[in-house]
């Protein structure tokens, strides 16, 4: 029902905004209790009560209008001037692609890569998706797939272990696993995206404005196929704000997952140029999130630039890294994987370090951007371009398994190329795909990589 719809009623989501507030670095302790006790008496609501929300708006402006903790160290704008002032020096520097002078073949088998690898990742954590730790560990152990090397089937799942994860029967949620798909990977955000931004830039170009994304949505997405941040965001530009007001007008969720997993296209077409390649990504990102939520986005970009043009993963993560403020929680948190990476931890060891670093048994650390960023490299350094095994990696380690699954899946696939991803990561949707996006509603991995391949000629 449409009074049911999530990431709507923003009293209900007081508390994520304390969080935010409080991961900013703002003095906002005072208010805690009450935010909470807001979120939790709008929850009791069957529906938007008008002095819980007046509420929650007065509370909203005090959090905004709060200091900035003295000891906070942490220097992360939003704008794109700010960002490229708060940037590292470069450590690697790569010829960006000219196509005129590149191999066809071997661009096709990259961009084939990054296509099967983004449907093959998410389509493999797609079942396990909203799952803790701990009953994805119970589905994985009922069905002889731990640790995890192959895809779910709902056929494997016994009663035994429906009951132990209080498993939902919800139709969507039994058509995501391998034996219920019907030969074609099902729609979802995490590979809707992709498809958008090939449709953007085939229709604005590669100068496109954050405008011109938010218009697009508008047109050629639907509103439900949104979640978190982007489904505030449509709203917004719905009642007719533009960017960067839709990132940040009643929206907690702005440093969330949801522009991480936007950005893969901008780095397909953009091999080696890991400065264009997030600038689009900020350009995409900046109408939803702010900060980290930002970074996340400009950071997967660069990476799958830098991957389309050398073959090492730690250069890889070095050139996503090098593109976002040294001064950010992001670095922060990608260089502590490097370093427990360095040190020697084992990829079980790395997994804890991560989870008691974000709750995943919050909504915030769940589904936050560095969080869900950390097992993604965690994932690309101990997968060593072993497709399967990096893939598995990331979705076993929980939090968001479809996210985690596709980036790294795209990331993977671009460094190792088509041919050598084994047959059966792609055999079994038939290189196929079913999207929300209009003009491509079902589309085949051929087909992507032909335009991407016009997008490339149209913008290079």
């Amino acid at each position: 029902m449409l009074e049911n719809q999530l990431w709507a009623i923003y009293e209900k989501e007081l508390y994520l905004e304390w969080m935010q507030a409080r991961d900013e670095g703002k003095d906002v302790m005072a208010y805690e209790e009450i935010c909470k006790s807001i979120s939790e008496t709008a929850m009791r609501e069957d529906r938007m009560v008008d002095s819980t929300h007046a509420l929650a708006l007065a509370v909203r402006r005090k959090l905004l209008e709060a200091p900035i903790l003295e000891n906070y160290s942490y220097v992360e704008p939003s704008d794109l001037a700010g960002i490229r002032e708060c940037k590292p020096s470069r450590r690697h520097h790569f010829k960006p692609l000219v196509m005129d002078t590149m191999d066809e073949a071997a661009i096709k088998d990259k961009l084939a890569g990054a296509w099967i690898g983004r449907i093959s990742g998410c389509l493999l954590g797609k079942p396990l998706e909203i799952m803790m730790s701990e009953p994805i560990d119970v589905v994985l152990k009922g069905t002889n797939n731990y640790p995890l090397h192959r895809y779910l089937m709902y056929s494997e799942l016994t009663d035994l272990v429906k009951d132990q994860i209080a498993y939902d029967k919800r139709e969507s949620w039994q058509n995501c696993w391998a034996d219920t798909i019907g030969g074609t990977a099902p729609i979802d955000d995490d590979t809707n995206y992709t498809v958008f931004a090939m449709k953007l830039l085939e229709n604005y170009g590669k100068d496109f404005r954050p405008n011109d994304v938010l218009e697009a949505w508008l047109c050629w997405l639907p509103m439900f196929s949104t979640c978190t941040a982007e489904r505030i965001a449509y709203r917004n530009a719905a009642s007719g704000l533009y960017a960067p007001e839709t990132a940040t007008y009643l929206n907690p969720y702005r440093e969330w997952i949801g522009a991480q997993i936007r950005g893969d296209f901008f780095g397909y077409v953009n091999m080696g140029n890991t400065e264009l390649a997030a600038e689009m990504a900020w350009r995409d990102a900046s109408i939803s999130h702010v900060k980290n939520g930002i970074y996340g986005e400009m950071f997967v970009a660069a990476m799958i630039a830098a991957a389309g043009v050398c073959d090492d993963v730690m250069t890889v993560v070095e050139a996503g890294l090098d593109e976002i403020p040294l001064a950010s929680r992001l670095r922060r948190d990608i260089e502590k994987v490097i370093t427990w990476y360095n040190e020697g931890c084992s990829e079980t060891e790395i997994i804890k370090h991560i989870h008691e670093t974000y709750n995943e048994k919050v909504w915030h650390g769940w589904c936050h951007t560095n969080a869900n960023a950390m097992v993604v490299v965690m994932a690309l350094l101990y997968g060593k371009k072993d497709f399967g095994k990096s893939i598995c990696l990331a979705v076993q380690a929980a939090f968001d398994t479809d996210c985690n699954g596709a980036t790294v899946g795209s990331i993977v696939g671009m460094l190792v190329g088509a041919q050598k991803i084994p047959a059966y990561w792609y055999e079994i949707y038939n290189q196929r795909l079913s999207t929300s996006i209009m003009g491509y509603n079902m589309v085949t991995v051929p087909q992507l990589v032909e335009q991407t391949l016009c997008v490339m000629r149209k913008i290079n």
